[in-house]
């Protein structure tokens, strides 16, 4: 069962994670937590829209790119709020 992911070099903690090919390439999809304390950074890190991928768990690595992304909220810079993140990555075609 995966648990975590590493986007660069950057650990987040899933709660929900699948793995497919689409037409060839490895496409990972997960739902994270992210507290408004942790926000700013990860908001930073999803801007950049390209990552190296790793799944520890599933020995997985790919340069990826988002695919789909969406969030249960979009002010996470009132303290104390947790929003939950669903993120699907694209393996990016060489």
């Amino acid at each position: 069962m995966v648990t975590e992911i590493i986007l660069d070099n950057r650990l987040i903690k899933v709660n929900h994670y699948e793995e497919e090919k689409v037409n060839g390439l490895h496409q990972i999809s997960i739902v994270f937590n992210v507290k408004s304390e942790e926000y700013h950074d990860i908001a930073t890190l999803l801007y950049k829209a390209s990552f190296e991928v790793t799944v520890p768990d599933s020995i997985l690595f790919f340069r990826g790119k988002i695919n789909k992304y969406s969030t249960s909220i979009t002010n996470l810079y009132e303290k104390g709020q947790i929003g939950e993140f669903r993120l699907s990555l694209l393996e990016k075609e060489i």
